[in-house]
């Protein structure tokens, strides 16, 4: 006699949509298909690229009979770490030279976020705390923030609309300032850059993520001013990092917590109660990613050619933005395209509602998520055209 499974009563979960959207896409036959949904850089080929520093630094780590596959520290390789913190918070910043500065390798930007939000949810104003509320940018990026920032850390998830966040068609709009007024003491913000005098009047911790850092204007520098600002200011503060598309190693999921204390001790208690998260998490992070970032950030000749590798990919993107706006504007489509340009990093939230969306994939065979959200390097010379006269057919003939 057979029993019932012990599993009948599990459903069937919903498929991710940016793994689903590109299965549909690698499944549609059409000749003209476009792929903006995929979450990853293309060329103008619309090929993954390995960075070619990268290729030299494998060959450089392979190469190194010193190097084993024994465990790493539980915090990561100490290197990765060091170099990681000073990419963000800058080679001469104070924070690291008063030696207030830790963090803590991990799985990708995600884990980056989960590893900060447990350790809030159990030490952060209060212990075991399910109460204090985070405020989460609107759009959002739902796979990392609403899920893995919170999860069972806190009670509440408010959206806020940051000041590039768009409910429409016309561009930005600023309620983030009004969420930070009327947020309450102590609550915690995810944010990429905010108004710093309001989060110190309030007490609000900020919780910076940080995935593009090198894509947004080509200059590393430049695109860490904001976490350098608060740093500034005497915020104490977390900083979430990924390496994923600054360095292409998508898989290899290289992550790091970047964690600015008060003091010296005040840090060392924290990465000791971080240890313990990450020991019942993954207990160990893996090498071969962590080794490949540090030798290039490590070594002068790989950081320039690095640099270098980065300022290629966001000038690629910056054209692309330019170009879409200019040719929608051209065409004259309704509605203000200027978020385009404004807007940073890989992705773009277009303002396309989730009808306009169904009918660019079912009548165009253009890819995107049904928030409207595109990968820019899907774009190319090539497609532009076509694409831009297919957002402008969805938005006159679809409401």
């Amino acid at each position: 006699m057979t029993s019932a499974s012990l599993f009948v009563d599990v459903p069937q979960a919903q498929p991710v949509a940016v793994f689903k959207l590109t299965a549909d896409f690698r499944e549609d036959p059409g000749p003209r298909k476009v792929n903006l949904g995929v979450g990853a850089y293309r060329t103008e080929e619309c090929q993954p690229w390995v960075l070619p520093v990268v290729r030299k630094v494998e060959q450089k780590v392979a190469a190194d009979s010193s190097l084993n596959h024994e465990y790493l520290p539980i915090l990561g390789l100490p290197e990765f770490r060091a170099s990681a913190s000073r990419l963000a918070l800058g080679e001469d910043s104070p924070a690291i030279k008063e030696n207030r500065v830790g963090s803590v390798q991990c799985l990708g930007g995600t884990g980056a976020l989960r590893i900060g939000a447990d350790f809030l949810r159990l030490w952060y104003n209060g212990t075991n705390n399910t109460a204090t509320p985070i405020y989460i940018s609107s759009p959002s990026w739902g796979r990392s923030h609403n899920k893995k920032s919170t999860g069972p850390c806190c009670r509440e998830v408010i959206l806020y609309a940051s000041c590039g966040a768009l409910s429409s068609w016309k561009g930005p709009h600023l309620h983030g300032a009004l969420a930070l007024n009327c947020a309450s003491s102590s609550s915690c913000f995810l944010l990429y850059a905010q108004s710093c005098h309001i989060l110190q009047r309030k007490q609000l911790f900020p919780f910076f993520d940080s995935a593009y850092q090198g894509f947004a204007s080509g200059d590393l520098d430049r695109d860490a001013w904001a976490v350098r600002y608060f740093v500034s200011q005497g915020f104490e503060l977390f900083c979430a990092q990924s390496f994923s598309k600054n360095f292409g190693l998508y898989n290899e999921r290289v992550g790091n917590l970047s964690v600015v204390a008060r003091d010296a001790d005040n840090l060392a208690r924290t990465l000791s109660q971080m240890e313990k998260i990450v020991r019942v998490t993954w207990s160990n992070p893996p090498s071969q990613g962590a080794r490949i970032v540090a030798v290039t950030l490590n070594t002068p000749e790989f950081f320039a050619e690095w640099k270098g590798n980065v300022k290629t990919m966001a000038d690629r993107i910056l054209l692309m933005r330019s170009q879409l706006r200019a040719k929608l504007e051209a065409l004259g489509t309704p509605g203000t395209w200027n978020h385009i340009t404004e807007q940073i990093g890989m992705f773009s939230f277009t303002g396309l509602n989730p009808k306009q969306v169904e009918f660019l994939i079912k009548e165009k065979h253009i890819y995107l998520m049904a928030s409207g959200r595109i990968n820019m390097c899907g774009l190319t010379t090539k497609n532009m055209d076509y694409v831009a006269q297919s957002i402008h057919k969805a938005v006159t003939r679809v409401q």
